[in-house]
């Protein structure tokens, strides 16, 4: 099943000889929702999930359900990898996500520096995998002694 995901226009390609497009994508810590959209879209689609995205000096981007829900988003884990630097597993105590696993990442320059941050509502903290991969190697067992 194909979705529809929003066509993005590169304000930034530069052309070639040959007349190819280069693409190029940069932020920095100054960034704001529009710079940081087309990564906050391109993992939303791969994961489905709802996506959030911040830079460290300007708010970022909400987006559920293939939409972009809010143009000026922060949270409260979003804000604390932004301080700290490392990737938070965590339920939120307040905000939207309330409750709700979710995972976050920074996104560093390459010296190292914290960027902006990047998360995700974490499905994967709310399934008991031990048991997924026991009935999983159990279905495995049964197909090869049906091969039999």
């Amino acid at each position: 099943m194909i979705s529809e995901v929003p066509v993005f226009a590169c304000t930034d390609c530069q052309i070639l000889s040959g007349g190819e497009n280069i693409i190029s994508l940069s932020i920095s810590e100054d960034s704001g929702p529009e710079d940081l959209e087309p990564i906050a879209v391109a993992i939303h689609s791969l994961t489905g999930l709802p996506t959030t995205i911040r830079s460290v000096k300007r708010r970022g981007l909400r987006l559920e359900k293939g939409k972009v829900l809010d143009r000026d988003y922060t949270g409260p884990v979003l804000e604390e990898v932004l301080k700290t630097n490392k990737v938070a597993h965590e339920v939120p105590t307040e905000g939207v996500y309330r409750g709700k696993h979710v995972v976050v990442a920074p996104i560093r320059s390459k010296e190292g520096k914290v960027v902006a941050a990047l998360g995700i509502v974490d499905l994967l903290a709310t399934i008991d995998l031990p048991s997924v991969f026991q009935e999983y190697t159990s279905v495995l067992e049964e197909v090869e002694d049906a091969k039999k």
